[in-house]
């Protein structure tokens, strides 16, 4: 099953917490708005200080969670072998944050957009102005909300909007 999603992409944090607060008075719960930086702590804070959710849903490719999750076991099987670190780094969060590391090498948003139907040059562009410290909202909205959350989005300064299809994991 698809549904719209409202991609707004803001020149700074602050005028992305001006995106999100128009959403919220829209009646958009959090649950529906993501948001996409830099990083992925810079991302939650945001999505903490907006009420959002981080953008990992949108910008973790299925690829990628799959090679983070495969490197984790691998990294974790090599860590075994190495003469007094190899529990610790196999119980502990390195494991992940490794595996993790390695799986976003593997995707990358701009993918992830094409897949949604953005064209792959503005997913492209997307990508490289969040490098750049640009902020994505994405809202995964009903089809009868686009027009209404897109307006929000231009009035609270959104520096560019494009509606993407996203397809439900099934």
């Amino acid at each position: 099953m698809s549904h719209p999603l409202v991609l707004a992409l803001f020149r700074n944090a602050a005028t992305a917490a001006a995106g999100a607060r128009a959403l919220h008075a829209l009646g958009v719960n959090r649950d529906h708005i993501s948001v996409v930086a830099r990083s992925h702590d810079e991302e939650g804070a945001l999505a903490e200080q907006m009420d959002a959710t981080p953008g990992a849903d949108i910008e973790d490719s299925r690829p990628a969670a799959r090679l983070g999750e495969l490197s984790a076991f691998v990294l974790a099987a090599v860590a075994i072998l190495m003469p007094g670190i190899g529990p610790i780094v196999t119980a502990g969060p390195l494991a992940a944050g490794l595996g993790e590391a390695a799986g976003h090498l593997a995707g990358s948003l701009s993918g992830v957009l094409t897949e949604a139907s953005v064209p792959e040059p503005r997913a492209e562009a997307i990508e490289a102005e969040i490098k750049r410290g640009a902020v994505l909202i994405a809202v995964h909205a009903a089809p009868d909300d686009v027009t209404p959350v897109r307006d929000a989005l231009a009035a609270s300064g959104a520096m560019q909007i494009e509606i993407a299809n996203w397809e439900e994991a099934s």
